[in-house]
């Protein structure tokens, strides 16, 4: 499995609402258990975090890490979701996001972002833009779904 991770996840981490399932899910990357698909849009986007958070991605082993940096298939196709409204100018890194997600096509999209990613009525609409210019539908997921089960649950 190959997980495109958005930065409210890194910091989920550290936070009380998100730490119960941010932590099992980031555990399970540094133990090799799916890839976790770090792009150059995060790595900027955490250059102002906390320092905890900005250093967490270092700790996943780089067997279970794939950079990538954005191109211009993906800068088109995040314009798309702006210019079809699916979001507005204000908020293109997450259209970026989507589109890198998108167009590697990844197993999923992993965030804590509920207003314009891990969002029933967004991804519909994610995804018919995606289905017009011809690429697949996508998933985004919160770590909470994506994390494997312990036993002893």
């Amino acid at each position: 499995m190959r997980f495109y991770v958005d930065t409210s996840v890194w910091g989920g981490y550290f936070d009380k609402e998100f730490t119960a399932w941010t932590v099992p899910f980031i555990e399970q990357a540094q133990a090799g258990l799916f890839t976790i698909v770090l792009s150059d849009i995060v790595v900027a986007e955490l250059q102002d975090a906390p320092e905890p958070v900005r250093l967490l991605p270092t700790t996943i082993p780089t067997s279970s890490l794939e950079l990538v940096n954005i191109n211009s298939e993906q800068l088109t196709l995040a314009d798309h979701y702006v210019d079809e409204g699916a979001l507005t100018p204000k908020f293109r890194s997450d259209a970026r996001h989507i589109a890198i997600t998108t167009v590697l096509r990844l197993d999923t999209l992993v965030s804590w972002n509920f207003k314009h990613m891990a969002n029933f009525f967004r991804i519909k609409q994610y995804n018919s833009i995606n289905l017009k210019f011809g690429y697949q539908t996508i998933d985004i997921r919160t770590p909470k779904e994506v994390t494997y089960a312990s036993d002893t649950e």
